[in-house]
């Protein structure tokens, strides 16, 4: 069987968004057993912020940042492509990468 010719920068943007997805369902399911917890143990006072936001807030901001490198072309290894891309039409050098786009 012949090895795959993948285009290392889709490879590392599809693994990107991979992880991103796997991560998404995680908090989905933590944070909605959080919720889940809270709701059935605490006694809900008015005014008081419910124990679970604080999980569900950071989390969720950490995951928003992760999501916009993926999907967003944020990411490092992306800059990093794209500067070496740069490089390479400065130097009027060939791209290596043109011979799978």
């Amino acid at each position: 069987m012949e090895p795959l010719q993948r285009d290392p920068y889709l490879w590392q943007k599809a693994k990107a968004r991979a992880k991103f997805q796997s991560h998404l369902v995680v908090y989905l399911v933590v944070n909605a057993g959080l919720w889940v917890i809270w709701a059935l143990t605490e006694r809900h006072h008015s005014g008081e912020v419910p124990w679970p936001l604080w999980a569900t807030a950071f989390w969720g901001f950490g995951l928003i940042m992760r999501g916009v490198a993926a999907y967003g072309g944020f990411s490092r290894e992306q800059r990093t492509q794209r500067e070496y891309e740069r490089l390479l039409r400065e130097q009027g050098a060939p791209d290596p990468l043109d011979k799978y786009r």
